[in-house]
């Protein structure tokens, strides 16, 4: 049975949903309230509702599969400290002249290689501290070198987001990731001027007191710790290249498994994959919370309202891809949250208004990445715990951050616009 909610019902669920999750309730349950609530006030009577939420939860397993596959190769790169050992190469080779670029790029590469954008951000924090209390770079500049990096990584990355992004319009992974290198690139270059306009910020001076203690762990060489990124990437790029096929499914345990070998890791694979598992578990459950109030909302009347009004304000309907992405990644405060209520809500929209599937991805996923890091989210205390900053002097951050994302998703848009 297809029920139609309205789009007052569903735009009350997910303010109910935002609400919850800005009074702390688990963002998974919160979204799962929301959804109740909003189905049931949207007229779609309590098992209508509840038979929608199934189905929109159910759309999500495919990606729940291949994000849970990922946290072998996540849990690898953490674990065999292979990660560090990339962001110490890049740093060390770039130098300490070229501070904030090293880390900034460092940052975009281990989230690019498949390592959660917040993980990112704390793997390479402690080295980014060692290197900007050195140079004298503030906090804020270094933290922001971070974030944006880790943005411009994000949407280039084998990560939760961007594989929500591709299910959602049935497009390679891969191509997904291509698309988006241009607008990375240039978020990157917008995170490097920003940060370094940060850096000399009085009062904001790292200590000695934020760096931390203790012994060196054992680090892997560089090629040992790169050697299962290299592999996920050319067992993706079959496709493209060679027409040959390999599932994120397989590619990314694999590159985790290398990585585990070539580390010489092997003994410690189960505990590698535990852990690694023990990453991904609270994503995977976050998607299906999402896919209970997508459903709600792909169901509803807010489609073509949102169509119908665009039309009466003489704007094209692509401006739904970048525009979607942006306000549900600012409700939810999470880039794979926000990209994949926009993705399920908006696909048959932007493709029946003729937006090629790969491009309107890849607006809604750069999108996501404008507002993602508002404080009802875990990324803003994450990052900003990561270099002990307050919360007063992480929020004055979000504009900036903002900046980034927002270059992403206009040049992704221009792209378009051109043709490419």
């Amino acid at each position: 049975m297809n029920v139609t909610f309205t789009t007052l019902g569903a735009l009350i669920g997910l303010a109910i949903a935002i609400i919850l999750i800005i009074r702390k309730i688990s963002p998974a349950y919160s979204l799962i309230i929301g959804a109740l609530i909003g189905g049931i006030l949207g007229g779609g009577g309590l098992q209508g509702t509840i038979d929608t939420m199934v189905s929109g939860a159910g759309s999500m397993m495919s990606s729940v599969l291949r994000i849970l596959t990922s946290g072998i190769l996540a849990g690898a790169l953490i674990k065999t400290n292979s990660a560090q050992k990339i962001a110490e190469t890049i740093v060390e080779k770039l130098g300490e002249k070229r501070a904030v670029a090293a880390i900034a790029i460092a940052t975009m590469i281990i989230c690019a290689v498949g390592v959660f954008i917040d993980i990112s951000v704390i793997t390479v924090a402690p080295i980014a501290l060692a290197i900007g209390e050195e140079a004298g770079l503030s906090k804020s500049g270094v933290l922001l070198a971070m974030v944006g990096g880790g943005k411009a990584g994000n949407i280039i990355s084998p990560n939760p987001n961007t594989i929500a992004v591709s299910e959602a319009f049935q497009v390679d992974l891969t191509s997904v990731m291509l698309k988006n290198i241009i607008p990375a690139l240039c978020a990157l270059v917008v995170t490097i001027l920003l940060a370094s306009m940060l850096t000399k910020k009085q009062g904001d001076a790292i200590t000695s007191a934020d760096l931390e203690t203790g012994s060196e762990a054992e680090l892997p060489s560089f090629i040992q710790a790169f050697v299962g990124p290299l592999a996920v990437i050319l067992l993706l790029a079959l496709r493209p290249l060679c027409g040959i096929s390999i599932d994120p499914l397989i590619a990314l345990p694999i590159g985790g498994l290398v990585c585990v070998l070539a580390t010489g890791r092997g003994k410690e694979l189960i505990p590698i994959t535990e852990f690694g598992l023990s990453k991904v578990i609270g994503v995977a459950i976050l998607l299906i919370g999402t896919g209970t109030i997508a459903g709600i909302i792909k169901a509803s009347a807010l489609q073509t309202d949102v169509t119908s009004l665009l039309e009466a304000m003489n704007m094209p309907a692509f401006v739904l891809a970048p525009l979607s992405g942006i306000l549900m990644a600012g409700a939810t405060a999470s880039t794979t949250a926000g990209s994949t209520v926009a993705a399920q809500t908006f696909s048959s929209t932007l493709l029946d208004a003729g937006v090629p599937a790969l491009s309107a991805a890849a607006m809604i996923h750069a999108g996501a990445t404008v507002i993602d890091s508002l404080p009802h989210g875990s990324f803003f205390h994450a990052t900003g715990g990561s270099v002990y900053m307050s919360i007063e002097k992480r929020m004055k951050l979000i504009p900036y951050e903002a900046l980034v994302g927002l270059t992403s998703t206009i040049v992704a848009t221009i792209l378009y616009l051109l043709g490419f």
